[in-house]
Formats: structure tokens, C-alpha cells, sequence
């Protein structure tokens, strides 16, 4: 049996960004088989390449994640002949994603003007903490400032405290996905017109995205929301509660449910006018918590996520690393894959989604060494080994 035909197979993907929110969107494409081939200075490559909170013989366990299926390509753009270099790629390739500080290729002589000349059926994807016109365009932009801009910032975190954030960069994610999925829309309208165009995906405009009706609640009804902690108001129940040995969550807002986890819990709330109906447990969020959570204190996780399967209450653990790594459900999806690695072996990670019935995507090997393929590259579009030889001796390469 052959393997399925990867969607994406055949497109080739110029990445020239960093970190994560540019890179993500190139993984993200990598994934579905897209032909990635990310650009690093060889002189200073993508930290990335370094970060993670904790580290194997030195190695990232970052780095394998965010560049795997991808090639790795020394240029140093700030150089002429390294301009010219990515211009003879830009000859053969579908997609470019860029997250520098807007007006940076324009400065290199590489804007889309000067791109889409040479292919006119480019897409160039542009990630950027304020996108690439306005005031404020100028900015340098990192996820967490765009998730205070967005909005999100204001409401993590409990109401008494200062905003906190999630521990992981979120508006870097949300701002790749976008840019994934309008490379997409720009190669789908692509397919009708011919032409390829600019994407430009913001991440402050990423983490608005996901602010639900945040702006008419204020802008219409005069309210704004604000940080409160583990729960969202007026929904309840539905949040974190102690068990004997952990936490869980639990969801059983409307009314069925919480009818169900009222007889789980062995008690009549259902039947009391101040929690009958979703507007009276809202009114009564706290008060309503407090003897859920006096409930399953006095059981076990495993107690309470069976009790709750039974009676078909929404329910679910507070996973740690560890647990996502021992969980049967998530070992049965293949959400977790292992990828080899030369230096560290076997590597777990995230696996590819979202999962296509006839076209999945896959992962076929772990982030590359600088410069791994640049030889490889090069070769493909005129550049034989003398001529290699002579732009590493110049810094080119």
C-alpha cells in the first residue's frame, strides 16, 4: 500500500522568519507536506535554535518542534549577492513567510514589488506585531504585547491581581495559524486568478480574533469584562474543582447537565429555585462552586471522572505533561508522535492537526542543523561546488 499523496505536496515554501508566530505558520504548512525551506544568517541564526525551559546535552527540545519537516538554508540578505540568491529561489517557490519589522525587505531591495515581479503568483505572507500599514506599524512586535493589545492579557488572571498570562506564547500560535490559513485562501484564490498577493497577519489582530463579543459589550452595552480567575461569569458550573488528589474540570451548565450532576452528587439542587435555572446558577456562581467543590473534595480524580462518564456530566482532568504522555485516548489519536532525532533519539511531540481522513498530514524528521541542506539548495538552481566555495568564503552562506 502506498502512502496517501501529502495536500501540500509540490508547494514550496521560502521561510525567512524567527521564533515562532512566522516559523509556526511554516510548520504548520510543513506538516502537510509543503517543501519548507527556512533562510537563517549564517551568522546569526534563528534563537529559536536555543530556547526551550529545559534542555538534553544542550540540545533544544524547542527547536526539533518548530522547524521539523523543514530544510535549512544559510543566506545572509543583507549582502547583494545573497539578494540575488533569494531572488533565483524566488523564481521556483509559491509561498515566502516573512516576520521581520515591517519596511525590512523593502530596505534589502526584496519587497513584494519587487518579488511579485519576478513571480507574479507568489503569495508573501507577513507576520508582524501591527501589521503593515498604520501608526504603530513600525513597532517591533512580540506575542505578549500583542496579547495585551489584542485584549486577552486583561482577562487572565484572577480579578485582585495583575493580569497574568498563559504559560505558553499564544499570540505567536493564533498569529501562525491565521497566517497558515490566509497562505491558504491567497493559493486557493490563486487557483482562479493566476496571481498570488500579500497576506498580512498581525498578531494583536490574531488575539482580537478570539475576543468573542468582547467590543459590542462595551461599545453597545456598556460593559467590560474583566479578570475572573477560573471561571466565566454567569456560567455556571463550570470551572476548576478540588478533588481529593488533584483537580478537574467540569462543564454542566445548561440544564440537563446539571441536572445529571446533581444526581451524581447525590443532592436536590436541581429542584432549588436558586439554581434550577441557568440565570438562578449564575446569580449563584460562588455559592453554587462552593458545594461542588466540597463534593468532590472528598473523591479521588479517577472517582469523579468515572462518576462523571456515567452519568454523562462533561468532566475532564488538569493534564500535566506527565499525564498527556500516559493517556490512553491521546496515544490512541496519535496526538502524541515520536520523531528521531541524530543527537537525542527518539523525540516526543505534538502530532499533525488537523487530521485529514484521506490526505493526513505527517511528520518525517525533526528540525534541521543549520545549513543542513544549503548545499542541496544551491545546487538546484545553478550553483555548483566552485561557486559555493566562493560564497561561504565571502560570509553568503
Amino acid at each position: 500500500m502506498t502512502d496517501p499523496i501529502l495536500p501540500l505536496a509540490g508547494l514550496r515554501v521560502l521561510e525567512l522568519g524567527q521564533l515562532i508566530a512566522g516559523p509556526f505558520c511554516g510548520q504548520l504548512l510543513g506538516d502537510f507536506g509543503a517543501e519548507v525551506i527556512k533562510i537563517e544568517a549564517p551568522d546569526a541564526p534563528d534563537p529559536a535554535r536555543g530556547w526551550g525551559a529545559a534542555k538534553v546535552d544542550g540540545q533544544s527540545l524547542f527547536w526539533p518542534i518548530i522547524a521539523r519537516n523543514k530544510k535549512s538554508m544559510t543566506l545572509n540578505l543583507r549582502t547583494e549577492r545573497g539578494q540575488a540568491i533569494l531572488k533565483d529561489l524566488v523564481e521556483t517557490a509559491d509561498v515566502l513567510v516573512e516576520n521581520f519589522r515591517p519596511g525590512t525587505l523593502e530596505r534589502w531591495g526584496l519587497g513584494p514589488d519587487v518579488l511579485r515581479a519576478i513571480n507574479p503568483r507568489l503569495v508573501i505572507t507577513r507576520v508582524s506585531g501591527y501589521g503593515q500599514t498604520g501608526p504603530e506599524s513600525h513597532k517591533a512586535g512580540y506575542a505578549s504585547v500583542g496579547e495585551a493589545k489584542g485584549g486577552l492579557r486583561h482577562l487572565i488572571g484572577e480579578p485582585d491581581r495583575l493580569p497574568a498570562r498563559a504559560g505558553v506564547s499564544l499570540g505567536d500560535t493564533m498569529t501562525g495559524t491565521f497566517a497558515a490559513l490566509g497562505t491558504m485562501m491567497a493559493l486557493f484564490a490563486r487557483e482562479r486568478t493566476g496571481k498570488g498577493q500579500v497576506v498580512d497577519a498581525a498578531i494583536y489582530e490574531s488575539v482580537m480574533a478570539f475576543m468573542e463579543s468582547l467590543i459590542p459589550e462595551y461599545a453597545l452595552a456598556g460593559h467590560t469584562r474583566e479578570r475572573t480567575g477560573p471561571i466565566l461569569p454567569k456560567i455556571a458550573p463550570s470551572g476548576v474543582y478540588p478533588c481529593a488528589d488533584g483537580l478537574v474540570i467540569i462543564g454542566a451548565n445548561q440544564d440537563t447537565l446539571f441536572r445529571r450532576l446533581s444526581a451524581m452528587c447525590g443532592k436536590d439542587w436541581a429542584d432549588d429555585r436558586r439554581y434550577a435555572t441557568h440565570d438562578a446558577r449564575g446569580e449563584n456562581q460562588l455559592e453554587l462552586d462552593e458545594k461542588i467543590s466540597a463534593w468532590t473534595r472528598q473523591h479521588p480524580v479517577a472517582d469523579v471522572l468515572a462518576r462523571c462518564e456515567e452519568h454523562g456530566v462533561p468532566c475532564g482532568p488538569v493534564n500535566t505533561a506527565r499525564d498527556m504522555l500516559a493517556d490512553a485516548h491521546i496515544a490512541a489519536r496519535e496526538a502524541i508522535i515520536k520523531v528521531a532525532h541524530p543527537l537525542l533519539g527518539e523525540v516526543p511531540m505534538q502530532g499533525v492537526f488537523p487530521k485529514l481522513s484521506d490526505t493526513p498530514g505527517r511528520v518525517d524528521r525533526a528540525g534541521p542543523a543549520l545549513g543542513e541542506n544549503t548545499s542541496e539548495i544551491l545546487a538546484a538552481i545553478g550553483y555548483d561546488e566552485k561557486a559555493q566555495a566562493g560564497l561561504r568564503q565571502e560570509g553568503v552562506i
